[in-house]
């Protein structure tokens, strides 16, 4: 019998589906065993992945020993939690053929015990048992005789170990007294028997002295007092057993039944008979529980089997699961929960900040005189100083200040006040970034919403999976961006629509101006700075009079760092503005905070502190009594008036209210006759949570409250209670003292749910509920307990570690899904035979939800899971495995926690795959605006970003293939095979000196060999960069206990030379120690040393060469010789200023630059001067090149012009061996830049760049600025295949490929450059405050070597298997591409443009138009076999048989000719628009004057005609179907639709198209079984024809449809639109979108960086895009391109490539003949 239950209609607050477990333990130990096993881990998964829910489930007799039974009281405490907590059903009842056994009373109420007592009296029954097992208490309420230990309460087996050695009781005696509890219940239910009988006890109170525990547990849960908590919330199975007993064992009972002479004592099977068919039946109207009956009729020859018990519970467990499932998916959260959308990290914290506000405002027991002076200060309007609540620990000063942000509203009647609270935690490891970013979100999202006074967004437990994670539609407007925050930095300003590809006229963009951004995306380069004068701005411009800001900051003093408070401190303006109000909490021995707040708020008031200091001392003695005495009435329990006054005693000492709490948890162990002294009280509040913790081991286990503690303390933000469940159940330390504790070793062990339920219930006291991640989890109320517990359990690294490492292992799911873990022996430290046998559930980054394109977040382990691996110092799993997963990003990106991933990708803690993380942090902020509206996107953003770097860096491939194999899986979306070439290359490090102001500037840079920067500014300071993964640091050096100020610096080889102010220079040799060695100063003038009169020189240079420092300065004509290793400083004397110097390799020779034009030669050995040479012009050397090989000298002076001298010989006089000089304007000479490896000179001057080839000196090339710019600075790359060259008001560094002279790639810098510096592997760019940005030059390489087209692409041709493909740009060149390497292989070039392509479809031939000429390529062997003249051709085309080609002229004949030869077969005289061979290769259709005319190809004769029936009608579009190669649909004007058979001109009329769904005229996309047609785009829909099903339809593009097509198969149709991905956004971006034909399903889509000019899709389903820059980009539809798969595959396997240089893989060059072979007249 089944009997269905309703839904219920109440709301859930809980994200836990909690069961209670209702059964007898005695029937039910298969079927419980059987739940567990196979049932509960479907349900637990069921609700994880479907409703984002957990699932726990309580069985109170799990436990094979009885000692671990709960008592009913505390049974009834669980039943009551799950029905409280419970997020949908809360109770799984199972009602067998057995009643069960009732359980001796806990507690009986004086007078009932003393009536029992009486009664046994009279009816001559002996109470002396009885009262040995029961003694009196006075201390519950009302006064009750109590069980005598160790029968009161459950215990652990090893507590009730001590008890009975104290008690002088062995465990054979123990467990003769639990067999005389049965005696002792039967003689209580005897005596209850007598006094029901004599009618002073009723009947329905001696009832409760029958009834099994599943009889209570049954009665508590369904009380009708819980009506509406109850309702439809609850499950119950009753197995009716006809025949249970054998019949020699039932006739053996019956005879003991008539035997018995207890007449007034109801039967067990009385009792189960009233439950099962009165009772429950009876509840399912008003309680609508679901009620099912089995009745299993047994033979009565073997009764009960073991067999049909087991196959009765297989059946159970489906049936449950089945059940539950329905239950729980009929509480459907997305209907019955009220979602708040808070789909970003920032709100998350808004939320969770307030809800944690509330938790710790209800920990207010006691009321604090202080309240009044925080009141008093929100009051009071003239108050510009902050607030500062100081207090000792465990004062209470955060919980004060939550209960007083509760009331400041009520303080303020008559404003609109606006309250934050942000209630920091120091283990969440939350920079200042972090938390300024949540302050100026909260205030700026809390002003601008519509209703400011209310509070902010709320959290709904079981909903907030799915809001952070769940996406059901990229496109759905829900998922757009809200409001804006402004927290992002910088834009790149727009001026069209359009999206624009990079040309060099786009050096004209300026400093880009701020821009607001979508709110939870913070700019990933944001700068705390920039953060602070946001907030300040906020503070100043929002709050007023009528709605003012209360700003409510607690826990900052426990920030370790004491640089990251100042910053935070100083991040609030002072004077605070009007309106503002500012509360803090400090505690007195944090006194480097209160020194921070003094000095920042000193003089803004009259107070000397600078604050509104409010002291937070002890709590009123007399208010803590109190309290003690309200909880323990709620406890059910008192003390006498002796232990009272302990109390006071122990209060007087400490009067703390968490020492009140910690007394209570200690006086609830106190009988009214215990033997309490003044030292059975802890003194203060450690040692009272120390023995507290003390109590629970020996109640618990010391193992499970050790490891529990720790799991709990650890956490970074807490653990739910699956979670410590979880943990507990797979702890190495906690099975193994449950195998040491009577279980035997060889069998499958697991902690029982009940005791981690009970060690809850007894820590939940100190513990508060918040929500972290999108679920409520359980911390410590205290931090004191953190610090206990740190010292009794967690006092070493090593027991750190352990925990963090368990931690890690779980939250990543190394042990779900059945994985095996050993269970370590803690005396042995083996593996013991014992397995695990404990269900934990997989942890996957995105649970799969119930809706197919949707899933939810795993938040709780993308929070936890990288801080555990951290802290357990796994940093390969954390960098290699966990940062380089995709599965980790797309979590994080849906989560709303872009910034944050970027944040650990680029932590410089570890070098362990440094580019890789670098790359994907660069790729990642650069498509940050994208992911945050459509995060979706992620995949096939990072996959186009990184194919071009996958040689390059062979670690990505693993990220790539994941990508590919998640499409795969998914079966669906679009796979990239050849991404579009880059045009840009994100930086791998921006680094931003936070401690600079903005009005600081940059004066000198210098780099070194080895890649070190030094920068110098103008306020005197000096900051260096150590290369990548390092941060900046700053020099601080002194002198006469003054701080130096540094003028400059100048760099050679290994060594950097800082000047000073005061003509001090210190040189460093980057390569060892971090010592600076001062360099005597020869120009130091003979004043005083602080004589005001000196003046600072500005060193020009030096050049470090052996053990000589050679130094030179501005304006001066000689050069100091500073000997390293004698101190002793010599001079080369010049006759004039030196303005630049080399040295010889061996160091013998120097070489000065003078700015008369002269080079002077030195013999350094002898400090003489050799020779010296002029150039004709006299004007300043600025580079000198030594070729010693050679004996060559070459010098370039201040206008570019080179001479070249022969220096062989040092004794003679240099000989002029060549003069080049520049021609038209002469420029100085910016900067120069000489690459020795490949023998190149780069000059750059304000208009041009030229290269040189230092060979032999001739000019290579050179490049003119764009118009109307200037150079202002250029560096070769790497290779020296590419130059950077920076420009004047521009902020990007552009790159050229000198080979062909065009411009490649635009690289953006923050500001306009300040200097570009090139190192070994990077070049750096320094901006004018300071900031560096870091590209890897390998990186540029590739992106500069990516193959593409000159101009835009025109058309493309695909080969009939797809592997290769042709492209022109309507140049002299067509490009033949491959799938397999991803580059074109093969040029054809040709002696004009390139009209048209035309591809055989056998792929042998391909037919170009060029001026006029038809060229014939054999495309196995890629040569031109014929060139064929005068065919005056503007169209050409190859029939399907692949035998002729077809030429199409507007003013002469159109042609027939072979392919073979290129012999006119037929001319045909008519011109055709729009002309297609029939399928069959025998007509060539097309336009004429309005009709449809067929010309034979074989005679050019025009044979058929198709003409509308109307005059004034005419034919406008005609497509021929593959398929059926006699039928032509043909689409007339007035959109009457035919089909036409050329054949024998059969025409049929179909239906007409509506005027809204009329064709473009021009060519109709139609599949080859001419089911599918695509008529039109128009705006933003695409009209196609269903001719199966003779209907129309439209697709809604989300933006204005610029190109679209369909496959030939008729599967897909691919377009591009113009869409707006983001609202903060003032551009569009072209999206391709793939559809599915048959179903309208969105296959995928790809937003595209480029304008697109062409697209193809071929019949292999794979889409080509050409772009208008010449790229060109083949995506494939994953589900249908499993051989594109391999082929990507294939190319990632390919070693032979990887090192060659990219840019010698240049494609090869097919010449055309030089003249014509085939000339028609």
């Amino acid at each position: 019998m089944s009997s269905g239950g309703k839904q219920m209609d109440s709301t859930c607050q809980s994200s836990c589906v909690k069961l209670y477990l209702c059964s007898n333990p005695e029937d039910s130990v298969v079927e419980r065993r059987a739940l567990r096993e196979s049932g509960f881990p479907k349900l637990r998964e069921h609700c994880r992945h479907t409703w984002g829910l957990d699932f726990s489930v309580i069985d109170p007799f799990e436990s094979s020993d009885r000692s671990r039974w709960p008592d009913e009281n505390t049974r009834q405490q669980l039943i009551k939690e799950c029905r409280d907590s419970s997020s949908g059903p809360f109770l799984l009842a199972l009602v067998g053929h057995q009643y069960g056994a009732a359980c001796l009373p806990a507690q009986v109420e004086v007078s009932e015990f003393q009536l029992l007592l009486q009664q046994s009296q009279r009816g001559g029954i002996s109470t002396q048992k009885l009262e040995r097992l029961y003694q009196r208490d006075e201390n519950t309420i009302p006064p009750s005789y109590c069980l005598r230990p160790p029968h009161r309460a459950p215990c652990r087996p090893q507590y009730i170990t001590v008890f009975v050695n104290q008690a002088g009781i062995n465990k054979e005696e123990w467990s003769m007294m639990k067999a005389k509890e049965d005696e002792l219940m039967r003689i209580i239910q005897t005596t209850v028997s007598l006094c029901v009988h004599n009618n002073v006890m009723t009947p329905e109170r001696g009832h409760t002295y029958y009834r099994s525990a599943l009889d209570a547990d049954l009665r508590f849960a369904l009380d009708e007092r819980h009506d509406h908590e109850t309702i439809g919330r609850c499950l119950v199975y009753v197995n009716k057993v006809v025949n249970a007993e054998r019949e020699t064992e039932r006739g053996r009972i019956h005879s003991q039944s008539e035997a018995s002479d207890l007449r007034f004592t109801p039967s067990d099977q009385h009792y189960l008979s009233e439950l099962s068919d009165s009772l429950l039946p009876g509840l399912i109207a008003s309680r609508w529980i679901q009620l099912y009956t089995t009745t299993t009729e047994c033979d009565r020859r073997y009764g009960y089997t073991s067999a049909r018990r087991r196959g009765y519970a297989e059946s159970l467990c489906q049936q449950v699961c089945s059940d539950l499932m329905g239950l729980i998916d009929s509480l459907n959260p997305s209907e019955t929960w009220n979602q708040t959308q808070l789909g970003d990290a920032l709100t998350r914290d808004w939320a969770e900040q307030e809800e944690l506000c509330d938790s710790l405002a209800r920990l207010y027991d006691v009321i604090r005189p202080e309240e009044e002076e925080i009141r008093a200060y929100v009051k009071q309007g003239d108050q510009q100083c902050p607030l500062v609540v100081v207090g000792g620990p465990c004062t209470g000063k955060t919980v004060l200040l939550a209960h007083c942000a509760q009331q400041m509203r009520s303080w303020l009647p008559h404003s609109d006040p606006v309250v934050i609270t942000y209630f920091y935690n120091p283990q969440q490891m939350l920079s200042p970034t972090n938390l300024l970013s949540s302050l100026c979100y909260q205030i700026e999202n809390r002003y601008h919403s519509d209703s400011s006074s209310k509070k902010g967004p709320s959290i709904q437990l079981a909903t907030t999976t799915d809001c952070h994670g769940c996406i059901t539609d990229p496109k759905d407007p829900s998922s757009s961006c809200s409001p804006t925050s402004a927290l992002d930095s910088q834009r790149e300003p727009t001026t069209s629509e359009h999206v624009s590809d990079f040309k060099l006229n786009h050096c004209t963009k300026q400093s880009p101006a701020p821009r607001e951004t979508c709110p939870g995306i913070i700019n990933p380069d944001i700068r705390a700075s920039e953060l602070r004068e946001r907030l300040s701005s906020l503070l100043s411009c929002l709050p007023s009079p009528k709605q003012p800001l209360l700003l409510n900051l607690s826990g900052l003093d426990q920030i370790e760092n004491k640089f990251v408070c100042l910053q935070i401190i100083e991040s609030f303006p002072s004077p605070l503005p009007p309106g503002v109000k500012l509360f803090l909490t400090v505690s007195s021995n944090r006194t480097h905070l209160l020194q921070a707040i003094k000095r920042h708020y000193q003089g803004v008031s009259e107070r000397e502190s600078g604050y509104v200091c409010v002291r937070l001392g002890s709590a009123n003695r007399k208010e803590c009594v109190k309290l003690l005495a309200s909880l323990l009435s709620g406890s059910g329990r008192r003390i006498t008036s002796g232990q009272q006054a302990l109390v006071n005693q122990a209060l007087s000492s400490c009067c703390l209210t968490l020492y009140a709490r910690l007394l209570h948890v200690h006086t609830l162990l106190w009988f009214s006759d215990s033997d309490v002294t003044s030292s059975s009280l802890p003194d203060g509040i450690h040692a009272s949570i120390s023995a507290f913790l003390h109590h629970l081991e020996m109640k618990h286990g010391s193992s499970v409250v050790a490891r529990a503690v720790s799991y709990l303390t650890l956490s970074r933000t807490g653990l739910t209670e699956v979670e410590l469940g979880d943990l507990l159940s797979g702890d190495n330390e906690v099975l193994s003292e449950h195998v040491q504790q009577g279980q035997s070793s060889s069998a499958s062990v697991s902690v029982p749910q009940i005791d981690v339920e009970r060690l809850l219930s007894d820590l939940r006291r100190f513990l508060i509920r918040r929500t972290s991640a999108g679920s409520p989890v359980l911390l410590w109320a205290s931090r004191h307990f953190k610090l206990v517990v740190a010292k009794r359990y967690l006092s070493t690294q090593e027991a750190r570690r352990e925990i963090h490492s368990e931690m890690t292992d779980y939250f990543s799911g190394r042990w779900a899904c059945g994985n095996a873990k050993a269970l370590l022996d803690n005396l042995t430290c083996r593996p013991s035979k014992a397995k695990m046998n404990i269900y934990i559930d997989r942890q996957p980054f995105i649970f799969t939800c119930s809706s197919k394109n949707s899933g939810r977040v795993n938040l709780r382990k993308i929070v936890e899971l990288p801080y555990h691996l951290q802290q357990s110092g796994r940093w390969e799993e954390l960098e290699r495995g966990l940062l380089m997963s995709l599965q980790f990003h797309q979590a994080m990106v849906r989560a709303g926690r872009l910034g944050e991933l970027v944040a650990m990708l680029e932590d410089s803690r570890s070098q362990i795959v440094f580019r890789e993380r670098r790359l994907l942090a660069g790729t990642l902020k650069a498509s940050a605006c994208l992911l945050k509206s459509v995060p979706l996107q992620l995949p096939v953003v990072m996959e186009t970003s990184l194919l071009s770097y996958l040689e390059l860096i062979p670690e990505l491939q693993g990220y790539v293939r994941e990508i590919r194999r998640e499409r795969s899986e998914r079966g669906s979306g679009l796979g990239v095979l050849i991404c579009p070439a880059p045009s840009s290359v994100p930086p791998i490090q921006c680094l931003k000196c936070e401690t600079k102001t903005q009005s600081v500037s940059v004066v000198e840079a210098a780099v070194t060999e080895c890649g070190i920067v030094t920068e110098i500014t103008d306020n005197g300071s000096a900051w260096i960069w150590k290369g990548p993964g390092c941060d900046v640091v700053k020099v601080s050096l002194s002198c006469e206990r003054k701080e130096l100020e540094f003028t400059g610096v100048k760099s050679s080889g290994r060594s950097v030379l800082l000047s000073t102010r005061c003509n001090k220079c210190f040189l460093w040799d980057v390569t060892g120690s971090e010592m600076f060695l001062e360099v005597k100063d020869p120009l130091k003038t003979q004043s005083e040393p602080n004589s005001s009169q000196q003046t600072a020189k500005k060193v020009e240079g030096f050049v470090a060469c052996q053990k000589q420092i050679y130094m030179w300065w501005r304006d001066e004509s000689f050069v100091s010789v500073f000997n390293v290793s004698s101190d002793s400083v010599t001079r080369l004397q010049c006759q004039s200023s030196v303005t630049c110097l080399v040295c010889s390799s061996n160091g013998f020779y120097v070489f000065c630059g003078l700015d008369d034009g002269t080079v002077s030669i030195f013999d350094t050995v002898f400090g003489s001067l050799l020779c010296s040479s002029s150039n004709s012009n006299h004007r300043a050397v600025t580079v000198i090149i030594i070729s010693e090989d050679g004996g060559e000298m070459a010098c370039v002076d201040r206008t570019g012009n080179l001479t070249l001298w022969d220096v062989a010989s040092k004794t003679r006089p240099p000989r002029l061996v060549k003069e080049r000089f520049t021609g038209g304007k002469s420029n100085d000479v910016l900067n120069t830049d000489y690459s020795d490896e490949i023998d190149m000179l780069l000059v750059c001057q304000s208009n041009q760049v030229t290269l040189l080839d230092a060979r032999d000196w001739e000019l290579w090339d050179q490049f003119l600025a764009p118009k109307g710019r200037a150079f202002a600075q250029a560096v070769l790359s790497k290779g020296g295949h590419l130059f950077l060259a920076s420009f004047e008001a521009c902020a990007l560094v552009l790159v050229w490929r000198v080979s062909s002279g065009e411009c490649v790639l635009s690289l953006e810098a923050n500001q306009q450059p300040h200097a570009l510096l090139k190192t070994a592997s990077d070049v750096i760019c320094l901006s004018p405050d300071g900031c560096l940005t870091v590209w890897d030059s390998e990186m540029i390489d590739a992106a500069g070597a990516a193959q593409k087209l000159g101009r835009g692409v025109k058309e493309v041709v695909v080969e009939e298997t797809g592997e290769c493909f042709y492209a022109t740009d309507g140049s002299v060149t067509v490009w033949r591409w491959s799938l397999e390497t991803g580059s074109p292989h093969a040029n054809f070039l040709h002696d004009g443009p390139v009209e048209k392509l035309c591809l055989s479809a056998d792929s042998i031939h391909l037919v170009t138009l060029s001026a006029g000429d038809i060229y014939i390529w054999k495309t196995e062997t890629s040569q031109n076999i014929l060139r064929i003249k005068g065919s005056r051709a503007t169209d050409i085309m190859i029939t399907p048989n692949n035998k002729f080609g077809v030429s199409i002229s507007r003013q002469g004949l159109s042609q027939v000719w072979k392919l073979a030869n290129g012999r006119v077969v037929c001319s045909i005289h008519l011109y055709l628009s729009n002309a297609k061979v029939s399928p069959e290769s025998t007509f060539l259709i097309g336009l004429h004057q309005g009709d449809l005319l067929a010309a034979s190809l074989w005679s050019g004769s025009i044979s058929k005609r198709f003409s509308c029936v109307e005059s004034s009608d005419h034919v406008v579009a005609f497509q021929s179907i593959s398929e059926h190669p006699d039928l032509v649909v043909v689409i007339a004007a007035s959109g009457a639709v035919y089909t036409w058979k050329v054949a024998n001109q059969t025409v049929c009329r179909h239906f007409q198209l509506p005027y809204t769904f009329q064709c473009q005229p021009e060519d109709i996309p139609m599949s080859s079984d001419g089911r599918y047609a695509l008529l039109s785009t128009d705006n933003n829909t695409i009209n196609l024809l269903d001719l199966s099903q003779v209907r129309l339809y439209s697709f809604k593009a989300d933006g204005p449809v610029i190109k679209a097509c369909m496959d030939e198969s008729g599967c897909f149709a691919a377009y591009i639109s113009l869409e707006t991905t983001c609202v903060c956004e003032l551009r569009v971006r072209p999206v391709l979108t793939v559809v599915r034909l048959a179903d309208g399903e969105r296959v995928g889509s790809v937003s595209l960086s480029k304008n697109p000019s062409t697209l193809l899709v071929c019949k292999q389903q794979c889409v080509h895009v050409g772009f208008e820059d010449g790229s060109l980009s083949v995506y494939s539809v994953s589900d249908v391109m499993f051989d594109r798969e391999e082929l990507v595959r294939c190319r990632e396997n390919i070693t032979g490539d990887v090192m060659r240089c990219p840019f010698e893989r240049a494609p090869v060059r097919w010449l055309p003949l030089r003249t014509p072979n085939v000339i028609w007249p």
